[in-house]
């Protein structure tokens, strides 16, 4: 690499540019507050732990860069308005967040702007030369819930299924049921936190950083990026395959405490070491094999020097027409009013009849740890019978005052598997329940299995006076209603009966939707229109 002779020349201090940039940070401080307050929130999770060293290692990226830039900032009237552009659009997203009161759509916001200040102060044909090390910021982001969980859906099922496999090829008998892994004495939960996700982030921050950082052509560096999924994938089902090769030989307590994180620890460094080893091996197809510092340019001379160039920052028009943009949205959400968010009046599920013509129903709390997960601020979990017996009927509700704070409804399809429950058929159902207030809707309905068992499940979003089926569509309404009406409250609804061994599934289906019509005519008390 050669590097141009700017990290000897003398500092120079500017004050009006030091000045004009030090307020261009504190407008966006104030922009950004609440996407700032919740990221931190998020780095406090087991899943983004890893945040805080995401902006250390781009800092890395971009001071590196910034040794083969001669200039500060782009010459006067050089390109600067495509920069100018994109802090507009960053500045426009991140009001829209904020009066939505979604955090997540400001945290994104963020990352954009960062891009159109680097496209001001450099142009916009040496901007672009610094939006990697911008774009590494992405990694240190929490994901869109809804988006979170679809991922967990599929990395628990693949590590269920590849866990089992490894596991069987040991000679050890076992069975998958959902997400539950049975090894007859003992039985496992692949949980959300099993997932992989956790591994995954990482991971693939530390990719993006090598293939940056290699020394080898562009389809080497892409390989090398693309490879950090499915290698998460494996070694994360490998790690649940050895860990339950070492229950069944040696007890529950190698899936617990300090051994369960170890493994983590352990399954996370091999795959970078994985990672580093592939770099390797690519290098030998191009040339002699070569030491770990040939093959990443690891190179930290004078990082100093670069970064004390902030220093001399020229008040550029470029700059001040960005300060100057970020300070006007800054006032603009000082003075404007909190963004009012409706809480509409409702009943307590505690006060949930129990009796419903005949229908004779029982109330039962979560466990501790599933409400945790559930994050609901009310639910309902009860059972009934039919005057006549019969197999029972169960409805679950739950209700969330925000879904904009980190909190929200995920798919049932998360839930199930984690019981051990197997999704036989899933499909949208259209219902017609006179003397409510839903009247025709659409609800999804499932046939689920657990070895013999078999039950038959509808559920939807509730979500302020709207009945969906999509967790997507219906997370995409928060933002709306939240700007139109001040409301992102919502629940979710799901009514659960037994399918008996010679019972078909359309007696199930009517026994459901009975109980549905009486049901439906307390529910909008509990879960406002």
């Amino acid at each position: 690499m050669s590097h141009i002779g700017t990290r000897h020349l003398p500092m120079a201090i500017n004050p009006p540019g030091l000045a004009l940039f030090a307020l261009l940070c504190l407008a966006a401080l104030a922009v950004f507050w609440t996407g700032l307050r919740s990221l931190g929130l998020a780095w406090s999770t087991p899943e983004y732990s890893h945040g805080p060293l995401i902006p250390l290692i781009s800092l890395y990226l971009f001071l590196r860069e910034l040794r083969d830039t001669p200039r500060a900032v782009a010459p006067p009237g050089v390109g600067w308005g495509h920069g100018l552009l994109v802090l507009l659009l960053a500045l426009g997203l991140a009001g829209l967040g904020t009066v939505a009161a979604i955090p997540d759509v400001v945290t994104y916001a963020l990352i954009l702007w960062l891009a159109g200040v680097v496209l001001l102060c450099f142009g916009w044909t040496e901007g672009r030369r610094h939006q990697l090390p911008v774009l590494h910021l992405v990694f240190m982001l929490p994901l869109p819930q809804v988006l979170y969980w679809q991922l967990t859906i599929v990395l628990q099922g693949l590590s269920s299924e590849v866990g089992v496999w490894i596991i069987r090829l040991m000679g050890i008998p076992v069975f998958l049921e959902g997400n539950v892994i049975d090894l007859g004495p003992y039985k496992l939960l692949v949980a959300e936190a099993c997932s992989g996700l956790r591994y995954l982030f990482p991971i693939l921050s530390f990719s993006y950083l090598i293939a940056i950082l290699y020394r080898g052509p562009f389809w080497h560096r892409a390989l090398l990026f693309l490879m950090a999924a499915p290698l998460t994938v494996v070694m994360n089902a490998f790690r649940i395959g050895m860990i339950g090769a070492l229950v069944n030989w040696r007890g529950i307590g190698q899936a617990e405490g300090f051994m369960h994180v170890f493994e983590g620890w352990a399954v996370f460094g091999l795959c970078v070491a994985l990672l580093l080893a592939a770099a390797g091996l690519l290098q030998r197809t191009t040339r002699r094999p070569a030491s770990l510092s040939e093959t990443i340019d690891l190179d930290f001379d004078g990082l100093g020097r670069q970064a004390a160039r902030a220093l001399g920052l020229p008040a550029s028009r470029g700059l001040l027409a960005g300060t100057l943009a970020t300070l006007a949205v800054a006032l603009a959400l000082a003075a404007a009013p909190p963004p009012a968010q409706r809480v509409p009046e409702r009943a307590q599920f505690s006060a949930f009849p129990l009796q419903f013509a005949g229908w004779s129903g029982a109330a039962h709390a979560l466990e501790p740890e599933i409400e945790a997960v559930l994050g609901a601020t009310d639910y309902l979990n009860a059972s009934y019978l039919a005057p006549e017996g019969g197999p029972p009927v169960a409805i679950f509700a739950a209700w969330y005052r925000s879904q904009t704070q980190g909190e929200g409804i995920h798919s049932p399809e998360v839930c199930l598997p984690a019981g051990g429950w197997e999704i036989e058929t899933l499909g949208p159902l259209t219902l017609v329940m006179p003397q409510t207030v839903y009247g025709r809707f659409t609800v999804n309905r499932s046939v689920i299995r657990k070895g013999l068992q078999r039950q038959l499940v509808y559920y939807w979003f509730e979500q302020r006076g709207q009945r969906m089926t999509n967790d997507v569509r219906a997370k995409l309404t928060v933002l709306r209603d939240g700007l139109t009406r001040g409301r992102s409250d919502g629940g979710l609804v799901r009514f659960t009966t037994p399918i008996g061994p010679r019972e078909s599934i359309d007696s199930a289906d009517s026994r459901l939707q009975g109980f549905m019509q009486r049901a439906l005519r307390s529910l909008p008390r509990f879960i406002p229109e």
